[in-house]
């Protein structure tokens, strides 16, 4: 049931959010925290999120704004050094709370209730109109990748608010996706490995669960850039939002 699942998320979220700048970890994490630790999962989706913005990248690399790349991506690397390690640390806490409610047992490890407070924050990102509309100059985008990076690094998500500060930047619709996709590699790259050396057991890792979900996204981001050009998704934002705050609410209350 798992490969089907994973593959129709990794699928859907692919095609449908290769235009946003943003969406399959945010859709893929809460489906791999069914069958994985938190940390676990961040780390699962991290190494599919690479490996497909590495296909994208083959897609629409020709189209990066140089510029922009590094003037927010750097900045970003750093960020994402300083969220990697904040998850590090956070996965060797011991609960915070524990108790039953209603028969349920009750377990909230500080990693669980610090992401589901981080989801929480993006779901209003996108419910919450003036918040979803903020848009940043030029001037913002050194304090952009460091903050988009440290989120990148905390949690796996970083589209919402890299797209934020790059939508007004005046680049074209093909800049602005694969400048996306490049400033996205460079914060896969800089915590996928730290993740490899403290909270991914790469000996149990699912391989073939995790092969599923990359050929998945594959095909999805493939379809994405032949058919969707055109393709307008403040529904699947809204979709997406409710759902990190459904799942943030279970991460909170000790139920995932």
């Amino acid at each position: 049931m798992e490969y089907i699942v994973v593959s129709l998320v990794a699928f859907f979220a692919s095609m449908l959010t290769f235009f946003s700048g943003f969406g399959l970890g945010t859709l893929l994490l809460p489906v791999f925290a069914f069958f994985f630790s938190v940390e676990e999962a961040i780390a699962v989706t991290g190494v599919v999120h690479l490996l497909n913005n590495l296909f994208k990248l083959g897609l629409v690399g020709k189209d990066i704004s140089k510029s922009v790349a590094l003037k927010f991506g750097v900045p970003a690397i750093l960020g994402a050094l300083i969220g990697a390690w904040g998850l590090i640390h956070l996965s060797g806490t011991a609960s915070v709370y524990e108790g039953e409610i209603m028969g349920l047992a009750i377990n909230v490890k500080g990693i669980n209730l610090t992401i589901g407070i981080v989801l929480i924050a993006f779901a209003l990102y996108d419910i919450i109109p003036a918040l979803r509309d903020k848009t940043f100059s030029n001037k913002w985008l050194i304090p952009g990748g460091l903050i988009s990076g440290f989120f990148g690094g905390l949690s796996g998500h970083q589209g919402a608010l890299r797209s934020a500060f790059l939508i007004n930047l005046g680049l074209s619709k093909e800049a602005f996706i694969g400048t996306g996709v490049a400033i996205a590699c460079f914060v896969d790259f800089t915590r996928i490995p730290l993740y490899a050396g403290h909270i991914m057991d790469l000996q149990n890792t699912p391989y073939a669960l995790l092969i599923v979900a990359v050929l998945s996204a594959f095909l999805g981001a493939w379809l994405g850039k032949k058919f969707l050009t055109k393709m307008s998704l403040p529904l699947l934002h809204l979709m997406v939002a409710y759902m990190m705050m459904a799942v943030a609410i279970g991460m909170i209350a000790g139920w995932l």
